[in-house]
């Protein structure tokens, strides 16, 4: 009796999934408040009754959706920095990971944070809140990297962790806003320069 219950289980997860994937790349095209449950329904061949099998609501959906995007950035962006041999090698890859994240399409619409970003800051309520909690988790972990490093004696201490965290996080932004509107690498390019220019003036 326990097999078939497993599998409905496993089959339930793999369609929320599926849902989620989907969802995340167009929400970036359309935006979390433009992506309507038929919207969303028909481009993935789901019935709207079936999609509301797994969320009852829109705004849960997109929470749904902004925890899916949290997953992809960490793991596409935030993990891999941290397996690097040193605290320097760990902030830099933190950045060229985000620069990877964008140049390679993640997302079609460019970095999913920026974008919902960008179309929520002005409309209070929990979506929003769960996107300026996204946001807030990213810059602290810029911060940390950057600590890191100063700890390990390769950005010089009088360097301000959140001042230079602040600026690799504008060089990362304009580069996805770049990108995004011009389709091409240029911003992406200019960015690495900057990064790579601006750390050199922050070590020991």
């Amino acid at each position: 009796m326990t097999a078939p219950v497993r599998r409905t289980r496993s089959d339930g997860e793999r369609s929320r999934q599926a849902i989620l994937g989907a969802a995340m790349g167009l929400a970036t095209i359309e935006g979390l408040e433009g992506l309507s449950i038929g919207g969303l329904a028909a481009h993935i061949g789901m019935s709207k009754s079936g999609l509301y099998a797994h969320f009852s609501s829109k705004e849960e959906l997109q929470l749904a959706i902004i925890t899916a995007a949290e997953d992809v950035f960490a793991t596409q962006v935030v993990l891999p920095a941290r397996k690097q041999p040193d605290a320097l090698s760990r902030l830099t890859a933190l950045c060229e990971r985000f620069l990877s994240y964008v140049d390679q399409k993640v997302f079609p619409g460019g970095c999913f944070f920026a974008s919902a970003g960008a179309e929520l800051d002005t409309h209070p309520g929990p979506v929003r809140d769960a996107l300026a909690r996204s946001q807030s988790t990213w810059n602290d972990t810029v911060i940390e990297f950057v600590e890191r490093a100063q700890e390990d004696g390769a950005i010089r201490p009088d360097e301000e962790a959140s001042q230079l965290a602040f600026e690799l996080n504008a060089f990362l932004h304009l580069a996805n806003d770049l990108f995004v509107l011009h389709q091409n690498d240029l911003g992406i390019e200019r960015a690495r320069q900057a990064i790579a220019r601006r750390l050199r003036t922050a070590r020991s």
